[in-house]
């Protein structure tokens, strides 16, 4: 049974802060519907019960700063839910603003030395609603670790782009790729309108030397196949009675013949 709430609970903010990931939620007024998974959960962050902000990764899209930009729209639903421990589910819906990379807000909600490699937006969400479900149907997993393939090679790209001035773009950097995949929408609304073209200076807490995690999924062996994995044990059988009755009657049959 659904509990609803009109403000983040104090119960919830500790288990809030165990998850590992979380949910976002979108929409065109006319056009795709977004959901994005998000890891990083130390990159959402709380500012009261009715007010959270995440720091928004670069991406191969732009559909939720899209969706908060569309004119009437800035609709937005945020989901947790429980791999572990007690099953739950918590949505909060509220209404999202996007503060840009080299914008004011942004530099304030994320300080340079604490920036993620790749982090191109703080998502602002004024939360008006939230609830808690039983979330029975959702399977239970063991936490292996965060990936790391997004900040090492964005972290790549900021790279290229400090090699120059920031007022230029380099074609391998990340400035390049805001402005060639993330300015608009699938549905052609605007996305991304001042990261990829501001003079602020990149920096970033990516940790280079950091080991990578290493993989955790055992190899998978593919055997040939054999008579055994073709047939079951008994049809296996009953093919090889039918073998050798089939050999003894042309036995007897040549022994006739002679």
């Amino acid at each position: 049974m659904a509990i609803f709430y009109d403000e983040i609970p104090d119960k919830l903010l500790e288990w809030i802060a165990k998850q590992k990931m979380f949910w976002v939620g979108t929409a065109a007024l006319h056009g795709h519907v977004n959901l994005s998974p998000k890891g990083y959960i130390e990159s959402f962050h709380i500012l009261n019960k009715n007010r959270v902000w995440y720091e928004d990764m670069t991406g191969s899209g732009v559909e939720t700063i899209a969706h908060m930009r569309e004119s009437g729209n800035g609709r937005i639903t945020i989901m947790f839910h429980a791999f572990e421990g007690a099953p739950r589910i918590l949505r909060m819906w509220g209404t999202g603003t996007v503060y840009e990379f080299g914008m004011p807000e942004y530099n304030t909600l994320v300080p340079p030395a604490s920036r993620k490699a790749g982090s191109r937006a703080a998502i602002v969400v004024d939360v008006h609603k939230v609830a808690t479900s039983c979330g029975f149907g959702i399977p239970r997993y063991n936490f292996i670790g965060q990936r790391s393939q997004l900040e090492r090679w964005c972290d790549g790209l900021e790279q290229a782009d400090a090699q120059v001035s920031p007022q230029e773009k380099v074609p391998n950097g990340i400035k390049a790729w805001w402005t060639a995949e993330n300015t608009r929408s699938l549905d052609g609304l605007p996305g991304l309108e001042k990261a990829h073209e501001t003079s602020t200076a990149i920096q970033n807490s990516y940790d280079r030397d950091a080991p990578r995690p290493q993989a955790e999924a055992e190899p998978v062996v593919i055997a040939a196949p054999t008579l055994a994995g073709v047939f079951d044990s008994k049809l296996l059988a009953a093919f090889t009675l039918g073998v050798a009755t089939t050999l003894t009657a042309l036995k007897l049959a040549g022994l006739r013949v002679h």
